[in-house]
């Protein structure tokens, strides 16, 4: 299926998990979406040259950013999508900071407001967006990535208690489960980041994840260029 795509465009949609934050060397021209050199839709497009390669994923992405601003490039010439999206509809990174600034009680209840929005109301916006892509993009083979569990669990870890990691991962177990769940009802692959980055969560030795840092809150809990690399490019490769 990869020389497939290689003959083909290739299009790279979604939030900031898509786009590199956290990984360095961003693209000028950017801006404020993030997107770096070191994201596995760039080192992908490097890896297996496809005709076209257009780079619209962008930090901070709901499903309505993608409708709205990131289908441009899709058409009948596109043979590749990957997308990641759904966790900033979610409230992830909100939920995160409360629950490494507050309380077990807070975190838990936070946690439990997102995985509300997660049954509720997510599966309608992802498949708007996925709606749209296979209108758009009617001959593409479409990867939708995942996200990773965020903690080892068993391990001193500064500042979060195991409650808190326990109910953070599990919320994206959730989040995960539901996006797979929706890709599939359109045909689309799931790419499941989970396996590649187990032995590299945070408080793991050789963590894949940036952990909070006040001084620049938006790489906070996003992959490292480590994690791009040799988490996410090889589910890509493998779904692709």
């Amino acid at each position: 299926a990869a020389q497939h795509a290689a003959a083909d465009g290739y299009v790279a949609l979604g939030d900031s998990y898509s786009s590199g934050v956290g990984s360095g060397s961003y693209i000028s021209s950017s801006g404020d979406c993030k997107r770096s050199t070191k994201s596995h839709p760039y080192l992908w497009a490097a890896a297996h040259s496809p005709s076209t390669f257009d780079f619209t994923a962008c930090s901070g992405a709901r499903t309505g950013d993608v409708l709205s601003g990131q289908l441009g490039p899709l058409g009948s010439g596109t043979g590749l999508v990957s997308i990641s999206i759904g966790g900033n509809d979610a409230g992830f990174g909100d939920t995160m900071t409360t629950c490494v600034l507050q309380s077990d009680s807070s975190c838990l209840s936070r946690i439990a407001t997102a995985e509300a929005y997660v049954d509720s109301t997510l599966p309608g916006k992802l498949d708007g967006v996925y709606s749209a892509i296979s209108d758009k993009a009617p001959n593409a083979h479409v990867v939708v990535i995942g996200y990773p569990r965020f903690y080892k669990l068993g391990t001193t870890c500064i500042g979060l208690s195991e409650t808190k990691r326990t109910a953070i991962n599990k919320a994206s177990d959730h989040l995960n489960t539901v996006i797979a769940q929706r890709a599939a009802a359109h045909g689309f692959t799931f790419g499941d980041v989970r396996t590649t980055f187990t032995g590299h969560e945070l408080c793991s030795g050789s963590p894949w994840l940036h952990s909070v840092n006040w001084l620049n809150i938006g790489e906070s809990y996003h992959p490292t260029a480590a994690g791009q690399s040799g988490g996410y490019l090889p589910v890509l490769n493998g779904a692709a």
